[in-house]
Parts: structure tokens; sequence; C-alpha cells
């Protein structure tokens, strides 16, 4: 007779309490796990994303001071947030647009199920119109899935003032207007403050990200003042290709962008990726439309830039309209900011006198502004339900109270514009007592080997010959004749 089987080895009881710990009832795996990679793409967006880009689309002597400023701005956001800016933005209200501030550290708070800020709004029964939101998903996805947008926030601001802000005042002003401005914008529309409670809609930071960013960069760039007179004239890219992967990697990560507000990988989600990548196709075909139009040549760049106004654009609205609006939206901001940018900005004298490098106010406050706009106009209700605390909203092409929120899109935007114009205009000031804003003339003439020891190339070492029958593009007898003996160069 056979012997019998031995039993399998049962389950430790150690680990049976570690994994129903590690996984309790109210985790969704699939949520979290679509919270954490959008996470990833967002901050992929930023390093490398923003920082190649940076890197690649100044002048060569700018390519490492560059790079190195969205570098910097990532990690001291990271650091700020988890110590006292994250509930600044999300956690109790102090004020009815700002939270308290305090450590986002603690075990038992990262552990635990994320919570969403609840309306105030009540049925006459008394009764709350809608209940507190519970993501499937701990506090420290939420922690770590809303710093990287605080931190490509700062890195897009610095887009206005790279080739001239003294690295040292960049470092001072990251967590000050971390801390003083965009918490501000994030707990008024996204952390249970006035104006989300109000019903303004901003879906994924269209108001929070772009608009402040692109409003605190033109204010930047008047109080450090401009490039060198030679880099105004003449600031060709470095590396276009390289500037392309950079813009590539902000597209693709915009799927995470805009992907990730539901906090649940559900319709709405999957919704506002395909919009994204509809309004910003559109817009980059627009833009470069309006390019070989006027100008003869389809630019690379302005494919760049049109791309980044239809992701901009469409950001405050990407889960709260159909794809016929996404291709409206992606048809405006491809040709609205392409003409404050080419017709207005030549203009205005007052925009002339400011020194934005890399056109942030237009590609990012224009196209915020803007889209936050359309928003009021487009939002569909029954999306819209998925979204807002406030009952029956919807856009104006929808009849009933959307014309009422054109007006609050208008209004929400003109708080963010007012805010961050003082505040930044503040904080230059604070600061330019201590540190002076702009680098030294000797730094704006020689670039990132003064400023940080450092060059973007190398491509000759010190002393080293240069020989063109070894270094030429021809370095054999093939088709060219050798250089007579002793035709070398000393680079």
């Amino acid at each position: 007779m056979a012997a019998a089987a031995p039993p399998p080895n049962p389950v430790p009881v150690a680990y049976q309490a570690f994994t129903s710990s590690a996984v309790p009832d109210w985790l969704n795996k699939g949520d979290n796990a679509w919270q954490m990679v959008s996470a990833t793409l967002v901050g992929l967006q930023s390093v490398p994303g923003l920082v190649i880009l940076y890197g690649s689309v100044v002048k060569k002597k700018w390519a490492v001071n560059s790079a190195f400023m969205a570098l910097y701005a990532f990690a001291a956001v990271v650091l700020c947030w988890v110590t006292w800016a994250y509930k600044m933005s999300f956690g109790d209200k102090l004020l009815p647009f700002w939270g308290k501030a305090g450590p986002a550290l603690g075990q038992k708070f990262l552990i635990k199920q994320a919570v969403l800020p609840e309306t105030t709004h009540y049925h006459k029964n008394g009764t709350l119109e809608t209940a507190t939101i519970a993501p499937f998903f701990p506090m420290a996805s939420m922690v770590w899935f809303q710093c990287v947008f605080a931190a490509i926030t700062l890195i897009l601001l610095a887009g206005s003032v790279l080739g001239r802000m003294n690295i040292k005042a960049w470092m001072t002003f990251v967590p000050l207007w971390l801390t003083f401005s965009y918490t501000v914008g994030a707990f008024s529309l996204w952390g249970g403050g006035f104006l989300f409670h109000w019903g303004v809609m901003d879906y994924s930071g269209g108001y929070v990200i772009h608009l402040s960013s692109g409003i605190a960069g033109l204010t930047t760039a008047y109080w450090v003042g401009p490039r060198s007179t030679k880099d105004r004239e003449r600031f060709p890219p470095n590396n276009v290709l390289l500037m392309l992967a950079g813009a590539g990697l902000l597209w693709m990560g915009w799927a995470g962008f805009n992907g990730g507000d539901p906090y649940t990988a559900n319709i709405d989600s999957s919704m506002a990726v395909l919009n994204t990548n509809i309004c910003a196709a559109t817009s980059l075909l627009v833009w470069t439309w309006l390019d070989v139009i006027f100008f003869k040549k389809p630019s690379v760049i302005g494919a760049v830039q049109g791309m980044i106004t239809g992701l901009v654009c469409i950001t405050p609205a990407a889960g709260l309209v159909q794809g016929w609006a996404a291709i409206i939206m992606g048809i405006l901001s491809g040709s609205v900011p392409w003409f404050t940018m080419m017709i207005v900005h030549k203009r205005w004298t007052l925009l002339q006198k400011i020194d934005d490098t890399l056109g942030v106010f237009h590609t990012h406050a224009v196209a915020g502004y803007l889209g936050g706009i359309l928003t009021g106009l487009f939002a569909e209700p029954e999306l819209c339900a998925l979204f807002l605390p406030v009952t029956n909203s919807r856009g104006g092409v929808y009849g009933g109270s959307g014309g009422v929120q054109v007006l609050k899109q208008i209004v929400g935007g003109a708080f963010i514009i007012g805010w961050n114009v003082v505040v930044t205009s503040v904080l230059c000031v604070a600061i330019s007592w201590v540190i002076p804003l702009r680098m030294p003339e000797e730094q704006l003439l020689i670039g990132d080997d003064a400023v940080h020891g450092e060059e973007a190339y190398a491509l000759w070492g010190d002393g080293e010959k240069y020989d063109s029958t070894q270094h030429g593009m021809f370095s054999d007898d093939t088709t060219h004749h050798k250089a007579p003996s002793g035709a070398t160069q000393v680079v």
C-alpha cells in the first residue's frame, strides 16, 4: 500500500498576519499600481524629460546650468513636500486658500487609506451632496503622486529664467515659491479650498501648475532681468535631436499627468489619456501649418511648442470633455498661443522688455488659461459628476448653469494670476536683498564653465592636437590627399 502524501507545509501565522496587513481590504492593487505608474510617468517628464529638453534647447554654454536648474528643483521639492508642503496643499484648512503645514513622513500616516477633501455643500435634508472620496490606495501613493506635480511646476517656471539667473538665488527661490505660492493654488483648487467648493474645474493642473508657472515665470524674469545682449540676439539650441527626445518624454509622460487624476484606473482615466493625445497632436499640426503659411518653413522647435500648448490646454479638461471638444481645443491651443507669441509679443512693449527665455508665458500661462475657460464651455455633465463635488456642473454648451461655469473658470484663473504676480514679486525682492538674482557679467559671458566648472561637451582635451588625417571627415587617403606633414593645430 502506497504511503500517504505528506500534508502541505502550513503558512506561518506570522506571514498570514503580515500579508493581511500589507494588503488591507480597502486596497485595490490595480488602482494602486496605476497611481504609482502615473506618478513615475510624471516624474520622468521632469527627470530626464525636462532636464534633457532644457539642456538641449539652450545655447551650448548654458546646457549644464539649464539642466541642473531642473534637476535641483526636483530634488529640493521632494524634500520640502514631505516635510511640510503636502499638508499645506491637501491637509486640514488653515485659511480658505491654505492648509496647515506639517510632515507627511510618519508610518501611521503613510500606510492608511488616502482620502480626498469632501464638499461642504448639503442637501436640504442635511445630507452631503457628495460623500468623501476614498481612493483605494495608501496615502503614500497620494503623497508621491502630488509631489511630482509640484516638482514639475517649479521646473516649468525655470524655463523663463534660463541663461542668467544666479544659481544660488534659484536654490533659495525653489522652497520659498513652493511654500508660499504653489501650495495656495493646490489647496484652493484641489485640497478643499474656496475655489474647490465653489466648483471651479481644474482636472489636472491647467491652473494649479501651468497658469501659475507661466505667470510666476514671467514675473521672475522681470525681476531677474534679461540675458546678455549677445544671448538675446542669438540663442540657438545646441542639440535639436536631443531636444526632441526630451519633448517626447514630456508628451508620453502626460499619460500619467492626466490619466492618474481620477485616482483610479477607470473609464474617466482612459478618456483623459485619449483626449490628451488628440489635443496635443491637433495643436502640433496647427502650429506647424501656421509656421508654414506665415514663415514658409515648418519649424521643429515650433512643432514642440505646439505640442506643449496642446498638452497644457487639455490638462484642465482632460477627463471632463468629449473627443470632439479635444479637437476644437487642439485647434485653439495651436493658434491662440501662436498668435500671442509671434504677433502680440513682438508688438507689446511690456512683453518685449521681459526676457522670458523659453516663452513659458505663452506655452503655459496663455494655453493653461485658455484651457480652463474652454473647460467651462465644453465640460460634459456626466463626466463632471465623476469629478466635481458640486451637483449639476456642466459646460456652457450644455445649457442650464453652464454659462455660470465659464464665469467661475475666469475668476478662478484670475485669482491664480493675481496671487502669483504678488507673491513671486515679494519673494524675488526679498531674495535680492541677500543674494543677487542675476549672475555677474563674467559668468554671463562665459556660461557653464564659470558657474559650475563643467561643460556639456568636451570635444577636445587641453593641449590635444587636431590632425585632419585623424579627426577630419575623412581619416584615410581613399578620397582626399593627406594633409601636408606637420599640418596640425593645437586646440
